[in-house]
């Protein structure tokens, strides 16, 4: 049986105020319904490392949904960081900052880690998955042309690699395309199979 037809009896809720992930979770034909807002502090200890900062967030996410859950609804929150040597790089701030943070990736390897986070009455399951990326060396032009018109500022690393940036400055990847994007579908998709059928139906009363 196909994975959207067994989520039949589940109310999938998507916690995202992301387009890119309302759209890649609607592509996997999974019926589901998205979250109001809500506010999240989404601060990390210093001492966590790198790779462990998007699952440890998806996870946050999750605990901050500000409404119980019935019995058969089954909440998914995300979250993706791109990591540059030993340092996360967000959302920039500015326009100033997404170009520093272009000329930083420009030239070189990063890693893109999304972490997401399901959650049911008394079940949980947190996974991550990493995609390598590797950028051309960028001109100052390409990068002002990006900013200018893509407005990158909702975006971790100031870059969206389905936008025109990825087209003309992506050398290499390796890994998920849609991990990058913000959401590893394939991956979701194993996972969420694996978390329903530790959650046997009976449960569902």
């Amino acid at each position: 049986m196909l994975l959207h037809n067994k989520l039949r009896d589940y109310v999938v809720v998507l916690a995202s105020a992301s387009p890119r992930r309302r759209e890649l979770l609607a592509a996997t034909g999974i019926d589901f319904r998205l979250a109001p807002k809500f506010d999240c502090d989404e601060s990390y200890p210093t001492t966590l490392p790198a790779e462990d900062v998007a699952p440890y967030l998806s996870a946050l996410k999750s605990h901050a949904y500000p409404h119980s859950l019935a019995h058969n609804e089954l909440l998914i929150t995300a979250d993706t960081v791109v990591i540059l040597g030993n340092d996360v790089l967000g959302k920039p701030k500015d326009e100033e900052e997404a170009r520093a943070t272009l000329r930083r990736l420009s030239g070189n390897d990063h890693y893109v880690i999304t972490g997401v986070t399901l959650r049911m009455q008394g079940s949980e399951r947190t996974f991550s998955s990493r995609s390598r990326v590797r950028f051309a060396t960028l001109t100052e032009e390409q990068i002002d042309y990006y900013v200018d018109n893509y407005r990158p500022m909702d975006k971790a690393g100031a870059y969206g690699i389905q936008e025109w940036i990825g087209y003309v400055g992506i050398e290499e990847l390796e890994g998920s395309f849609y991990n990058v994007m913000g959401l590893p579908v394939q991956r979701l998709c194993r996972e969420l199979e694996a978390f329903i059928e530790a959650w046997p139906e009976c449960n569902m009363r």
